[in-house]
C-alpha cells in the first residue's frame, strides 16, 4: 500500500467515523440510536469466524464469505468455494460493509405526517410500531378489494433474491391485480432479445475467457460491469496474455485502457461497424465454412459485392413470393446455391443488409476509419471459432436497440465461435424449487382483477414488448409513471414497492417525481430512505440481504452457473425486516386477523419446508423455509441436478454455494432452440413473432416498424442490421452527444452515500473523488472557455443539472461523457450535499436523458446517445 492510498483510506475510516456521530433525526428515534450500531452483539470478545453469503451489489451475484468479529462483519472475501468467481470479488462486495453501517439506514417503520408530497418538502416522518404500520397497510389492502378495485393495486422491486416470488408474485396472485413490476426492462432486456431472435437464447451469455484469442467488446466494460466483473477482473491478464482486445466504445472505460486497441466510436453507430465488418468477412471469404457453410460449387460469390442471383433462393432458399418483399440481384439461369450447416439465412442477410456496407460507408457514420474496420475484422475473422464479440447493454439499450444488438452479435456466427472454445457460451441449466400452485386461493374478486389490462400498456402495438421469445409479456416498468399520471387505462390507486428507486432511476426521472405523489396510498420498503421513499404514506426498514436476511441468488460466470446462499452473519440491526419473506409474512398475518387469511393460508400450508415437511408457523420459520424449499436441488441427493455433491443442507450453509457442471461446448448444435433450429442471420424466430404480434391488430410489420420508430421495413426486419441512432434534441439548439455509464463502485446506484464510494470516485477514469464531472473533449473545453473544475449547467430537452467541467482525453470531440450514480437528493448525508433541503451532490443522468424505448423488448433506452445537450457556465 502507497502512501497515497494510506492517507485516502485513513481519511475514509475518520469520515465513516464522524458521520456514525451524527444520527439523521427523521429516521432515528434518538441521537444514541446510531451508536448503538457499534454495540451489536453475536460472539464473544476477540473471536472471529467466517459465514458465507452474497454479493447483490451487480447481476453478478457473488458467492462471498464476510468474516464476522465480536458481533460486526468486519470483512468481505469471494467464497474459494465458488467456481463462477472462484474465491475473487470486486469492490462492490466491500462497499457493502459501509452500506451494513451506514448511520442514514431506515431503523423503524415511518409514517407520513405532511401530506403535501414533492422534491424538498419534509415528509414528517414519524416512527411508529410494525403493528401500526401493517394495521394501516392491511386496511388500505382491504378497502381496495371491498371497492371491487383489486387491479388498481401495483407491487414492485427493483433487485430482488431468488426466493422473490413468495412477495413479488404470491401477493399481486393471490391478492387479484395484475400489476406487479421489476427493475429488469430498465436495465437490460433489449441484450436478451438481441441474442434469442439469432440464436434462441434468451438470456445472457458467458465467455470462455481463457481459450479465447480475440475479443471485441461493444460497450462492455466487464472489469467494471455487466454481469462478470469478479470473473473478468481476475481473468483478465490471463485472457489478455492470449488474445487481443478490442474495445468498440464513446468514453475512453477502465477496460479500454487496459485493451489491445480502443476504437472511440461515434454513440449509437455501433450496427454500421458490425455491418461493415461481416461485409468484409463475407467478401473476403473468411468466414468459419465448418459452422456456416459455402458454396456448392466453392466459389465466393460474396466477392463481388453485389446481391445474389434471386436463383439462391428460388432453389435452396425456398422464401420467393409470399407476402413479404424481399430485393433480388440480376436475372441468371445459375443454379448454385449456399450450402449451410448450423446457420440460416446467410445470402439473404447478404442481399438485405451487407452487399453495400462497406468499410468507407462505416467510416463515415462510426467515426473509425476504413482502414481499421478492415484490419479488425480480418483478424477477428482468422481465428474463427475462438473469437468472442462481446455485446452489452451499451449497444442494445438504445431507441433502436435490437438490431445493434443483432448485428453485432451476429459475427459470432459468421466466424463460428457460438458454443465453442474460446467463444460464446450459453450457461448450464440451475434447477430451484419453486412456489405451489396458487389456484385454489384465488377468490372471485382475486379471479376478476387479474383479468384486467396491466397498467404499464406492455401489450400497445407500439411496444412488441418481447420476452423469452414471446410478444406482450415482457414488462414495460418506465411507462408505468405514464400510466399513473394520464390514469389509463385505469387510475393505480396504491403501490408497494421494495429495493426500488424509479424516482432516481428512471429515465425522465421528473415524470416519476409527478406520478408517485397522485397514488392515494404508498408504501416503500428500503434499507435507505432514497428519492421514491420521500413519495411513502409508510416506509418499511428492510435487512441488508448479504448480511441479515435469508435468501439465495443465482448467475453464471466462467463456464458455471451457481446457487449461492445469504444467511444472517450478524444480528439485525433496529426494527429491520426482510423484505420478501418476514413482512410478507407479517402482512398476510395481518389480513387474516382482519377477515380474509387467503394469503396467509397459502403461506402456512403450501410453503411447507423441503427440511422435514413442517409447515412454517412465524415469520423466521417462513423465511428459512422457503429458501431451503427453492434450493433443494443444491443440497438434497433426492432432488439433486448434478453439479457439486453436497448431502444436507448444514453442508450447504456450510459450503455457501453449490457449482453446476461446467457448461459442455456444441450442446445446442442439433437444435439451437430457434424456429429453424439454426443460428438465424436471417431470424425467421423474430419474423414469426412479429407477424403473429401484427396479426393481432390486423396490421403489417412496417406499420409495426413505423410505430416503434424503426427504419426497417419488409424484410430488413428480420436480419442485423444498421439503425440510425434516434437521439432527441436539434444539433443547433444542443451541440453535444450525450453519453453515460456505469461507475465500478455503484452497487446497483446504491453506494453514493458511502464515504468509500466518494473517496475513490476517481477509480472511474477521468472521474474526481468527492464530485461529479461532465467529461469533455479539451478541444471542446477551449471552444467553449470552460476549465476543470467550472461549475456547468448541462440541459436536454428533458432538464438540466448542475455538475463540473473536466477535460478529458477520453472522449470524442463533440460526444460528452458523464457516469452515473451521483445526484441523489435524497439518499443520505454523504449522497447529497444538503439532505435536509434535497440538494444533491452533482446530477442525477436521468433528469436530462428522455424517457425512451427499445419497443421490441420495451426496454428503457438510455445509451447510444439518446439524447443532445447544451453546456453553459453555471454563473
Amino acid at each position: 500500500m502507497d502512501r497515497r492510498t494510506f492517507l485516502k483510506l485513513s481519511a475514509a475510516t475518520c469520515g465513516a467515523a464522524a458521520l456514525a456521530a451524527q444520527p439523521l433525526a427523521a429516521f432515528a428515534e434518538a441521537p444514541g440510536a446510531v451508536e448503538d450500531v457499534s454495540s451489536s452483539s453475536g460472539s464473544s470478545k476477540g473471536s472471529g469466524k467466517w459465514v458465507m453469503s452474497s454479493c447483490q451489489g451487480c447481476t453478478s451475484n457473488c458467492a462471498v464469505r464476510v468474516y464476522v468479529q465480536d458481533g460486526r462483519a468486519t470483512k468481505v472475501e469471494g467464497n474459494p468455494n465458488a467456481k463462477g468467481n472462484h474465491g475473487c470479488v470486486c469492490p462492490n462486495a466491500l462497499l457493502a460493509l459501509q452500506q451494513q453501517y451506514d448511520p442514514d439506514r431506515v431503523k423503524y417503520p415511518m409514517r407520513r405526517t405532511n401530506p403535501e408530497k414533492g422534491r424538498g418538502i419534509d415528509p414528517g416522518f414519524v416512527p411508529v410500531s410494525w403493528d401500526e404500520a401493517l394495521d394501516e397497510i392491511a386496511d388500505k389492502l382491504l378497502e381496495l378489494r371491498d371497492n371491487g378495485e383489486a387491479h388498481k393495486l401495483a407491487v414492485a422491486k427493483g433487485r430482488s433474491t431468488g426466493i422473490a416470488d413468495v412477495f413479488h408474485k404470491a401477493l399481486p396472485e393471490i391478492y387479484g391485480t395484475p400489476n406487479r413490476f421489476s427493475h429488469s426492462s430498465i436495465c437490460a432486456e433489449a441484450e436478451k432479445l438481441a441474442t434469442g431472435a439469432l440464436c434462441g437464447y434468451w438470456d445472457y451469455h458467458d465467455y470462455d475467457m481463457l481459450h479465447t484469442k480475440y475479443v471485441i467488446m461493444w460497450g462492455a466494460d466487464p472489469i467494471s460491469s455487466n454481469r462478470q466483473i469478479s470473473n473478468a477482473i481476475s481473468q483478465f491478464d490471463k485472457m489478455h496474455a492470449n488474445a487481443k482486445i478490442i474495445v468498440v466504445d464513446p468514453r475512453l472505460s477502465a477496460t479500454a485502457a487496459k485493451a489491445d486497441k480502443w476504437l472511440p466510436i461515434i454513440p449509437g453507430t455501433d450496427g454500421a461497424l458490425a455491418s461493415a465488418m461481416a461485409h468484409v468477412i463475407l467478401k473476403e471469404g473468411l468466414w468459419n465454412k465448418e459452422f456456416v457453410g459455402d458454396f456448392e460449387d466453392g466459389f465466393n460469390y460474396f466477392g463481388s459485392g453485389e446481391p445474389l442471383d434471386e436463383n439462391l433462393w428460388e432453389v435452396y432458399g425456398k422464401y420467393r413470393g409470399g407476402n413479404q418483399v424481399y430485393p433480388g440481384g440480376p436475372s441468371s439461369s445459375n443454379e448454385y446455391w449456399f450450402d449451410e450447416k448450423y446457420t440460416h439465412g446467410i445470402c439473404r442477410w447478404w442481399n438485405l443488409e451487407l452487399h453495400d456496407k462497406t468499410p468507407e460507408w462505416a467510416a463515415e457514420i462510426t467515426g473509425i476509419d476504413a482502414e481499421t474496420i478492415v484490419e479488425v475484422a480480418r483478424a477477428f475473422a482468422t481465428q474463427k471459432n475462438k473469437a468472442i464479440s462481446w455485446i452489452s447493454p451499451g449497444v442494445c439499450m438504445t431507441a433502436r436497440g435490437a438490431y445493434t444488438g443483432m448485428a453485432c452479435f451476429a459475427l459470432n456466427g459468421l466466424v463460428g465461435s457460438y458454443e465453442a472454445e474460446g467463444g460464446v457460451m450459453r450457461s448450464p441449466s440451475i434447477s430451484t424449487g419453486h412456489l405451489a400452485d396458487m389456484y385454489a386461493y384465488k377468490d372471485s374478486k382475486a379471479k376478476k382483477g387479474l383479468k384486467k389490462a396491466k397498467a404499464d400498456q406492455r401489450q400497445n402495438f407500439d411496444f412488441v414488448s418481447i420476452e423469452k421469445g414471446e410478444s406482450g409479456h415482457n414488462q414495460n416498468t418506465n411507462r408505468v409513471a405514464d400510466a399513473i399520471i394520464s390514469g389509463e387505462p385505469y387510475q393505480i390507486k396504491m403501490m408497494i414497492s421494495y429495493w426500488n428507486n424509479w424516482a432516481y432511476s428512471c429515465t425522465g426521472a421528473q415524470r416519476w417525481e409527478e406520478a408517485l405523489p397522485k397514488l392515494e396510498f404508498f408504501v416503500h420498503i428500503t434499507t435507505n430512505a432514497s428519492e421514491m421513499s420521500q413519495f411513502a404514506d409508510i416506509v418499511l426498514p428492510a435487512k441488508h440481504h448479504m448480511f441479515e436476511a435469508w435468501g439465495f441468488v443465482k448467475n453464471k460466470q466462467n463456464l458455471y452457473g451457481y446457487l449461492s446462499v445469504e444467511q444472517p452473519c450478524v444480528e439485525t440491526l433496529f426494527e429491520a425486516r426482510n423484505d420478501e419473506t418476514e413482512i410478507a409474512w407479517a402482512l398476510a398475518e395481518k389480513l387474516r386477523d382482519k377477515g380474509w387469511s387467503k394469503l396467509y393460508d397459502y403461506y402456512s400450508i403450501e410453503c411447507h419446508d423441503a427440511y422435514g415437511g413442517n409447515r412454517p408457523t412465524n415469520a423466521e420459520e417462513f423465511g428459512q423455509s422457503v429458501v431451503r424449499r427453492f434450493t433443494q436441488p443444491a443440497w438434497d441427493p433426492s432432488a439433486a441436478a448434478g453439479g457439486d455433491d453436497i448431502k444436507k443442507w448444514s453442508d450447504f450453509l456450510k459450503n455457501g454455494v453449490w457449482n453446476s457442471d461446467r457448461m459442455t461446448y456444441k450442446k445446442h448444435y442439433k437444435d439451437f432452440g430457434t424456429h429453424t433450429g439454426k443460428f438465424e442471420f436471417y431470424s425467421e424466430t423474430l419474423r414469426e413473432i412479429l407477424l403473429e404480434h401484427c396479426n393481432s391488430y390486423k396490421t403489417d410489420v412496417n406499420s409495426l416498424m413505423e410505430a416503434c420508430n424503426y427504419q426497417a421495413r419488409d424484410g430488413l426486419c428480420f436480419v442485423p442490421h444498421y439503425e440510425e441512432p434516434l437521439r432527441h434534441g436539434d444539433e443547433g439548439d444542443f451541440p453535444f452527444v450525450f453519453s453515460e455509464h456505469r461507475s465500478r463502485l455503484n452497487r446497483e446506484g446504491r453506494s453514493a452515500n458511502l464515504t468509500w464510494y466518494q473517496e475513490f470516485k476517481d477509480s472511474d477514469p477521468g472521474d474526481e473523488a468527492w464530485d461529479d464531472v461532465l467529461k469533455v473533449n479539451p478541444s471542446d473545453m477551449r471552444k467553449l472557455g470552460l476549465k476543470d473544475g467550472d461549475e456547468i449547467v448541462v440541459t436536454s430537452p428533458s432538464g438540466s443539472i448542475t455538475v463540473h467541467a473536466k477535460g478529458w482525453e477520453g472522449t470524442r470531440p463533440g460526444v460528452v461523457v458523464k457516469c452515473y450514480g451521483q445526484g441523489h437528493w435524497a439518499y443520505g448525508h454523504v449522497a447529497a450535499v444538503d439532505f435536509e433541503h434535497a440538494k444533491p451532490r452533482g446530477g442525477n443522468n436521468n433528469e436530462i436523458l428522455p424517457a425512451e424505448w427499445e419497443r421490441l423488448s420495451s426496454s428503457t433506452a438510455r445509451h447510444g446517445g439518446v439524447t443532445r445537450v447544451a453546456i453553459k457556465k453555471a454563473r
